[in-house]
């Protein structure tokens, strides 16, 4: 369990992010067009997957942009946004703001990927979503990076994320 905080007040988390050198948890997600995804589906490439309560606040919409924005130009790489949004939200709220290149995955079927992840909050207002976290993957699904950001309502280190992921 991870203690973090909303606005300063304490909440928890089911768990821990994966551990730096592990394989990471395989999932099933959502994509726009609601058919189902894997890890395996995005095998070969590094990963970044970027882990948001709800893609309808500023700060994940914020983030979401700005990893839209570096990633652009790095075909080599695939950034995940994931969410507990329905995909027709993520859908809506990605063409609104222009992100055209991270993938939105939804959490809509299970709540297996914030469970095996730890990143699952587990009390306070945002029981039920996901923390902000990063995780960056390498071409075989090892974990070289991680980050759970200990207040929700804060931006992640996206110069240590992007360095992981480019490096």
């Amino acid at each position: 369990m991870a203690n973090i905080t909303l606005k300063g007040n304490p909440i928890s988390t089911n768990g821990n992010l994966p551990s730096k050198g592990s394989k990471a948890p395989d999932f099933v997600l959502v994509s726009s067009d609601l058919k189902d995804h894997t890890l395996k589906d995005y095998q070969g490439k590094k990963k970044l997957i970027s882990i948001v309560p709800s893609l309808d606040t500023p700060v994940c919409s914020l983030s979401t942009k700005k990893f839209n924005e570096q990633i652009k130009s790095h075909p080599e790489v695939i950034a995940l946004v994931v969410s507990a949004d329905l995909p027709f939200a993520q859908k809506r709220s990605c063409a609104a703001e222009g992100v055209t290149n991270v993938i939105p995955l939804s959490m809509m079927r299970t709540k297996q990927f914030a469970e095996s992840y730890g990143v699952l909050i587990t009390n306070g207002p945002l029981a039920g979503l996901c923390a902000r976290a990063i995780v960056v993957l390498d071409e075989n699904d090892k974990v070289i990076y991680t980050e759970l950001v200990p207040e929700i309502a804060n931006e992640p280190d996206y110069d240590k994320a992007l360095a992981a992921l480019l490096g």
